[in-house]
């Protein structure tokens, strides 16, 4: 059974940073597109960052510049690098796996979804 296990939030103030992690298997690291994924309450979830299989990144327009993700040389973590956070940041923050080629945010491809990691950015 796959599992992602989401860890690093946290409560900054805005312009801080935190790093959070995505720790699974290697197999499931290596082998699979992973997203990372927000959900503010009473929004919908929304992709923030993704990495494909051959390490080819991309990010929502509202992190670009901010947020970095990577996958640790072990290949059991992927990290969501978030500098500058802003209060619009505050959200649950959940990983998961994606599909082949990696080529959409849209929620309902991903699944293995974590139980997600709380972070809160104040002002």
């Amino acid at each position: 059974q796959v599992q992602l296990v989401e860890s690093g939030g946290g409560s900054v103030q805005a312009g801080g940073s935190l790093r959070l992690s995505c720790a699974g298997s290697r197999y499931t690291i290596s082998n699979n597109c992973i997203g990372w994924f927000r959900q503010a309450p009473g929004k919908e979830r929304e992709g923030v960052a993704r990495i494909s299989l051959g390490g080819t990144t991309i990010y929502a327009n509202s992190v670009k510049g901010r947020f970095t993700i990577s996958r640790d040389n072990a290949k059991t973590t992927v990290y969501l690098q978030m500098n500058s956070l802003k209060p619009e940041d505050t959200a649950m923050y959940y990983c998961a796996t994606g599909p082949d080629y990696c080529y959409t945010f849209a929620a309902s491809w991903y699944k293995n979804w974590g139980q997600g990691t709380q972070v809160t950015v104040s002002s």
